[in-house]
């Protein structure tokens, strides 16, 4: 067998080190976003208002998936809006803006995902509708958790810290949880 040489072994490192900052970069800038965050708490927040009025999941599914593509629609306009001009001496283009904006706000749709799908199953009968609805808010403070565990990760922070971190955002997703127990 033989062996790579040193340039072989640094070509695919090179290209290790690409595809992983590649991929980090796409988690950075599309998932672990504060919109990512938000995202999920609007999901979790709709999903305690509609399934509060005794909604089936397959409602529950619609007035979200509804509720998400519009607030994203917003956020995009609005951050074309502020990105089209003059920034930092540098003309941006309304093209650019638009482009910029789409990137930035994915995560609110990206966040949306995991729950809608929860909510899909409720709405295609493979699970009651109680538990889809239950499953789909559990299901946001998971993605909470992994959000917040995942923000102080990238900034080095030591495992006490992560955790921490981890836990104060999935508070978010559990408060909503204790607002569905007494809108319920």
């Amino acid at each position: 067998m033989a062996e790579s040489s040193p340039e072989a072994r640094g070509a695919v490192e090179q290209q290790r080190r690409a595809n992983t900052s590649f991929a980090g970069e796409l988690v950075r800038t599309t998932f672990v976003t504060e919109e990512s965050v938000y995202g999920i708490i609007l999901v979790s927040g709709m999903i305690v208002v509609s399934g509060g009025h005794g909604d089936t999941a397959w409602r529950v599914f619609w007035t979200v998936l509804v509720t998400v593509v519009v607030f994203w629609a917003a956020h995009v306009y609005a951050g074309t809006v502020a990105r089209h001009g003059l920034d930092h001496e540098r003309i941006v283009g309304l093209g650019e803006a638009f482009r910029m904006s789409v990137r930035r706000s994915l995560g609110l749709l990206a966040s949306s995902t995991i729950p809608l799908v929860i909510l899909l199953l409720g709405a295609t009968r493979a699970i009651p509708d109680a538990y889809a609805i239950w499953a789909a808010l559990w299901a946001g403070v998971v993605v909470l958790a992994v959000l917040g565990w995942i923000a102080f990760a990238r900034r080095g922070s030591p495992w006490p810290i992560r955790l921490a971190g981890s836990l104060g955002t999935a508070a978010f997703g559990v408060a909503m949880i204790v607002l569905k127990a007494f809108v319920h």
